[in-house]
């Protein structure tokens, strides 16, 4: 359903690509949907062709561009989970925050409304915490996004809605990091926070081992509506 295209850096120094699929008719809104550290894998790519089923306009850009630019792999496969963590360990979150800003101008010049959301998993989960707190995007959803609890002190800039999915079982996210988010965010008019129990870190992908097919759509289905709220 979708295509690759360019969007231009907010510096004017060059393009990065991005899986965009747009629906039938005019989209709604935009969506921008943040990768895992495995790349716009087909994973990425179907949610995207389902956002534009359901009326939006979808764009994935390649956050991995400047690391190993089209990277996509398998998180089931034990050697491109570690290249995976390899590219994760050079990725520039601020020049990343930068990227999704671009890809979010570019996306709210593409439909009428211009209104825009984002989602993300994993890295994108605490990408599209940082969205909330550093860019304009319209509403924000963020999956198991690992290290949001060392960057709590941004969340005093959260302007518009933020929902937040978390393992209960998280090997990555200790019970530690959540009682923390917890104790920042809970008390935001903004945010909304929900725990899976029993179900661990991505369990929400699309595919493969780690989904856990009630958590992940009950998530999905919570994500739906949010998006539906406050973008139309």
């Amino acid at each position: 359903m979708g295509s690759m295209i360019a969007i231009e850096t907010l510096q004017h120094d060059g393009n990065f690509n991005a899986y965009a699929a747009a629906p039938a008719g005019a989209p709604k809104a935009a969506i921008i949907v943040i990768q895992e550290i495995f790349g716009i894998n087909p994973g990425i790519r179907a949610r995207c062709d389902r956002w534009a089923e359901a009326g939006y306009l979808a764009i994935a850009p390649d956050l991995f561009w400047r690391v190993q630019p089209g990277v996509e792999l398998d998180p089931d496969v034990p050697e491109e989970f570690q290249q995976a963590i390899d590219n994760m360990m050079k990725f520039d979150t601020d020049k990343g925050i930068s990227d999704i800003e671009a890809a979010i101008r570019a996306a709210r010049a593409q439909v009428s409304s211009g209104k825009v959301g984002i989602v993300g998993y994993c890295l994108g989960g605490k990408m599209s915490y940082l969205a909330a707190t550093r860019t304009d995007v319209d509403a924000s959803v963020g999956y198991y996004g690992g290290g949001i609890d060392g960057l709590l002190g941004e969340a005093h800039a959260i302007a518009n809605p933020l929902m937040l999915h978390f393992a209960g079982d998280d090997h990555f996210i200790n019970a530690e990091a959540l009682a923390k988010i917890h104790a920042e965010l809970n008390g935001n008019r903004h945010v909304t926070i929900h725990e899976y129990p029993g179900v661990d870190h991505g369990f929400a992908t699309e595919s493969g081992k780690r989904r856990v097919e009630q958590a992940a759509s009950l998530a999905d289905s919570r994500t739906s509506a949010f998006f539906a709220e406050h973008l139309g």
